[in-house]
């Protein structure tokens, strides 16, 4: 039996905090949480626990009001609303991953404040181990394609280390420096062979055939050989156990010979031979 951790009252608030404690078996240290940690973990939609905005809206009052012994932040989040809580005498950690290995050494860290040592070691054991096999079988399956992958779209804004890490793995070359901006002139001269889109807060609901018209990318290769591809937010901007749903859909995008159609994601075709798009 894990030890319990009913003197723990946490308020999350960012999707992957909810989803690392849900992992480790320890979503009934949560009291509060945001209406995006309840779509990522829908399990906490039956619990009786307060339900805040997000991050940069929610206020100190709301959070302050379900009593929280410690509130756990992960970026993007407001410095003057975690100063505002630290202001008031309430416990903050603040989490700020770049790397896999941030991701990592942050489950761990929970794991020890809610006494799942244990488990949070099995978990990025997993992971390693998940994303040790897959690069290991898109190695065999021939060239690394270049792959721009865009997190925001304005400003385009590349995305984040970890997912440059998980396009490697995924056997992929990641085209430009993650996180930083970059311009629709600069991604044309790339002409890479794949693009993903994946912005923050759009789901899987990015809307493909209006952005590549409007940025005239109708003629790059990524375009005429249909490998443009929408990959779901919580799957890769969530810095948590969920990026492997991204690494397996970035794998089968880019190596399709080896996973089944339904694992792919949503694709925008060209069809060159009637000069329209699907």
């Amino acid at each position: 039996m894990p030890p319990p951790t009913t003197n723990l009252r946490i308020a999350a608030l960012q999707p992957s905090i909810s989803i690392i404690l849900d992992r480790l078996d320890a979503l009934d240290t949560l009291v509060a949480c945001t209406r995006y940690c309840v779509d990522a973990v829908p399990a906490l939609a039956e619990r009786s626990i307060t339900i805040v905005k997000d991050s940069w809206s929610c206020t100190t009052d709301e959070i302050l009001a379900a009593r929280p012994t410690l509130v756990l932040a992960c970026v993007p989040y407001r410095m003057e609303s975690l100063a505002a809580l630290l202001k008031s005498g309430c416990p903050v950690v603040s989490l700020a991953p770049h790397t896999l290995a941030d991701i990592y050494a942050d489950i761990r860290l929970l794991g020890s404040i809610v006494h799942r040592v244990e488990a949070a070691e099995v978990l990025v054991d997993e992971m390693q181990q998940e994303i040790a096999s897959t690069s290991a079988k898109t190695a065999s399956d021939g060239p690394r394609p270049v792959v721009y992958c865009e997190e925001w779209g304005k400003p385009l804004i590349h995305s984040q280390p970890w997912v440059a890490e998980l396009v490697e793995a995924a056997g992929g070359q990641f085209l430009g420096d993650a996180a930083k901006q970059t311009t629709a002139e600069a991604v044309a001269a790339a002409d890479p062979d794949a693009m993903v889109f994946c912005w923050c807060g759009a789901g899987d609901r990015v809307p493909l055939d209006r952005v590549i018209a409007r940025r005239g990318w109708q003629d790059l290769r990524a375009a005429r050989d249909g490998r443009i591809f929408c990959i779901a937010d919580e799957w890769l901007n969530s810095p948590a156990p969920s990026i492997l749903l991204g690494l397996r859909a970035l794998a089968a995008a880019l190596h399709p010979s080896l996973y089944d159609a339904q694992e792919r994601p949503r694709t925008f075709h060209t069809v060159a031979s009637a000069g329209i798009t699907i």
